[in-house]
């Protein structure tokens, strides 16, 4: 019966951080750690970051390098994974960001952008999570569990500044994780999105003037802006029991900046 299912608590667990070596990726490698799973942290190009997170988790990370664009490369790198720890991969953060920064002052304008821009996001943030859920999906079947968490944006819901390109690709994501959720649910596995606002401040947001932060707290509820750490906690929310009959869904955490 479905109902007999097994839900794995978050220390039973082995979890994919794609883009996990740096910035919130890092983050969200920190908090899985810290709740006793076992963390793969996917790198591209940053193998000192990612080596320097596998050294300091006493045994519980394994850093492995994989171009999430690349099928062969996910692959390969989760076969490595199941033999290292010994079990699927049974939880996926698909954080992995094509090359972006935050500058609104130096975003493509309207009469700047071209479907490369468009292009460069689909392949990276589409294709990305495309590949390593094929690549997980029998390991997660084989368990009859599975947790998929795709990081999302709400600058589809309130573009205080318009990236077309980045807001499209992670709007096209939600559709994936909505339709996912419909695919998987029969097998134990559920797909849901965390879209945060502006994070302060990985990589990907220290090129945003001061000033578009202080605007953004000014707006904002909590008045501050969310950390990443903060969106690291919902993360470990969507993969632990407490979610076990939540799916399809997208938990906008900004502080409240957007009212989904």
């Amino acid at each position: 019966m479905l109902n007999d299912r097994p839900v794995l608590a978050l220390n039973d667990q082995v979890v994919l951080v794609t883009g996990g070596a740096r910035g919130l990726g890092a983050r969200l490698v920190h908090a899985f750690l810290g709740q006793g799973a076992r963390v793969l942290i996917n790198y591209h190009t940053s193998e000192q970051a990612a080596v320097a997170l596998q050294a300091a988790a006493g045994g519980k990370a394994l850093a492995l390098a994989a171009d999430v664009t690349c099928p062969e490369s996910v692959q390969e790198m989760i076969h490595q994974a199941v033999r290292h720890f010994g079990q699927p991969v049974t939880t996926v953060v698909n954080n992995a960001l094509p090359s972006f920064s935050f500058n609104g002052d130096l975003r493509p304008k309207p009469d700047t952008l071209s479907w490369h821009h468009f292009e460069q996001q689909f392949h990276g943030v589409i294709g990305g999570a495309l590949n390593v859920v094929q690549a997980v999906l029998p390991g997660m079947r084989e368990a009859g569990f599975g947790r998929i968490v795709n990081v999302g944006t709400n600058l589809f819901q309130n573009p205080v500044v318009p990236y077309h390109d980045y807001t499209a690709a992670k709007a096209a994501l939600l559709s994936f994780t909505r339709t996912l959720a419909n695919d998987l649910g029969p097998h134990g596995i559920t797909v849901n999105m965390i879209s945060g606002g502006l994070l302060r401040t990985t990589d990907a947001s220290a090129a945003t003037p001061p000033e578009v932060f202080d605007l953004i707290a000014a707006n904002t509820p909590l008045r501050r802006v969310t950390t990443p750490e903060e969106f690291a906690d919902a993360a470990l929310f969507f993969a632990s029991p407490w979610a076990r009959a939540v799916t399809g869904q997208n938990l906008v955490v900004d502080g409240g900046l957007v009212k989904n």
